[in-house]
């Protein structure tokens, strides 16, 4: 800490993490802040034995402020230890946070690095803080251990980007790929529209844009958190046996079905063509459809998964809240997913590591309900046509009928157990399986494999769970550590 300002903040962390007290709603298994605000999941890495998770940070505040990175580590993934505060906004280039970004490891074991380091100007200018008022840095620093950064070096800025964009370009992703480096930014255009910037580098500090991609149809006005990768389609292993991902999470989706949905979405376009050169799109397809999720990022293991974890929280929301401020903190991450891909779908699980925390499995056909069940992990096998309705906490209901799979809350008052949220559904004409886990406040559903996903927190007076599925095989474990 050999800067004043990032050891004074350092300090000032420590004093309000010591007297912090999570309540009766901290979480068991999901990574959350030991105090104040999280939001996106940054630098999610594997270095070594050892699994990496930064995360949007301002521990001041349970309803945001300065925004530093967050560091925890994990063994499996599950299990989630905090480490302390990686990165404050201490330079000229990043004073007004240190913003969304990535991690690459080398093969020499060095961790690079990137995010957003952001400026805002406050000086009395007349600013609209699009296309003035702002500053949009990249910002790289290296690390040996995944605790302990170089100096910070700035690789681009405002004048690197394309001159028809605003000064909202953000949240860089890097991987290598033949040689070379490549990094994805979001970026919202002057004429609002969204788009994602493609760079290129040979060392990591000095980086050429090489492609734009954007739909043929304008589609929201931002793209935050861009994300590309590549992951083997088990079930097409002769033609187009590898899914090309492009993750996004556009603003300013209205009309239509996006009326009915989050202020912001999160999803993925499957990429016909080369990245860095000619391309197409294929529709959208949500991550997540339920009420909490948004900033997903994905990483590689080293035994070749692809991971995702997402924000369990919604920027900007103005219906529902979360009961958790009133203990001085907000918002977790996600569980970790798997992702993989099957004629053509991209499908996502929570990480097999969670299996090795069942305990007390009970099992029926048709019915099951139990008590007390604040840590779970439910799969219900063999649904087909006969429909599907789960209650949980008394006031979660979970429903397939009529070509219709819905997450809906029986009260809608703020201090309910949903805390304002109402419903959320998406259509679908087949179910064969859901799987539910749930922790203290948080839910995550996983409709046939992972087609469709919904995530919730929520805030149960009593714990319980009850199931119908005529015909259907109802499993339930304990999670417990």
């Amino acid at each position: 800490m050999g800067n004043p300002l990032a050891a004074d903040l350092n300090t000032l962390r420590k004093i309000v993490e010591s007297n912090a007290n999570q309540g009766r709603y901290a979480q068991e298994f999901h990574l959350t802040p030991p105090v104040g605000w999280l939001n996106d999941p940054n630098g999610l890495a594997q270095l070594g034995d050892t699994f990496h998770a930064y995360f949007q940070y301002s521990p001041f505040n349970a309803e945001g402020g300065v925004k530093m990175w967050g560091h925890s580590t994990s063994e499996d993934m599950i299990r989630w230890e905090y480490e302390g505060t990686a990165l404050y906004p201490d330079q000229p280039f990043d004073v007004g946070g240190v913003y969304s970004g990535s991690a690459l490891v080398e093969d020499d074991g060095t961790m690079h690095v990137f995010y957003t380091g952001n400026v805002k100007y406050e000086d009395g200018g007349d600013y609209d803080y699009v296309t003035s008022g702002r500053e949009a840095n990249t910002v790289h620093v290296t690390s040996k251990d995944g605790q302990h950064f170089s100096h910070k070096r700035l690789v681009l800025g405002n004048a690197d980007y394309p001159e028809d964009d605003t000064n909202h370009v953000r949240d860089p992703k890097v991987w290598r790929s033949g040689g070379k480096y490549y990094m994805v930014q979001g970026a919202r255009k002057k004429n609002d529209t969204g788009e994602v910037l493609v760079f290129e580098s040979d060392d990591l500090d000095s980086w050429r844009l090489v492609n734009r991609i954007t739909s043929d149809e304008p589609f929201g006005y931002m793209w935050e958190c861009p994300d590309y990768f590549e992951v083997t389609d088990d079930a097409r292993r002769d033609t187009e046996p590898v899914a090309k991902v492009l993750s996004v999470s556009p603003q300013g989706l209205r009309g239509g079905d996006w009326d009915r949905r989050n202020v912001y979405q999160s999803g993925y376009f499957v990429l016909h063509g080369d990245v860095l050169g000619e391309c197409k799109l294929k529709p959208f397809a949500l991550w997540d459809a339920g009420f909490d999720f948004y900033a997903p990022q994905t990483f590689q293991t080293a035994g070749g998964r692809r991971i995702l974890i997402g924000w369990m929280g919604m920027p900007d929301e103005k219906y529902y809240s979360n009961l958790t401020v009133e203990d001085g903190w907000q918002h977790c991450f996600t569980i970790p997913r798997e992702i993989t891909a099957r004629n053509g779908r991209i499908l996502q699980m929570p990480v097999r590591e969670l299996e090795r925390y069942r305990h007390n499995g009970r099992f029926s056909n048709a019915a099951l309900s139990a008590e007390g069940t604040q840590c779970f992990d439910m799969e219900v096998v063999g649904i087909r046509s006969r429909g599907f309705r789960a209650k949980i906490a008394n006031e979660l209901e979970l429903t397939w009928e009529k070509g219709r799979f819905a997450m809906r809350f029986a009260k809608q008052d703020e201090k309910s157990v949903g805390a304002g949220r109402i419903q959320r559904f998406e259509h679908l004409d087949f179910l064969d399986k859901v799987r539910v886990v749930g922790d203290a406040s948080s839910i995550e559903v996983f409709v046939n494999d992972g087609v469709l996903a919904f995530s919730t927190r929520y805030y149960p007076k009593e714990y319980n769970v009850d199931v119908q599925a005529a015909s259907a095989e109802i499993r339930l474990w304990d999670i417990t550590f």
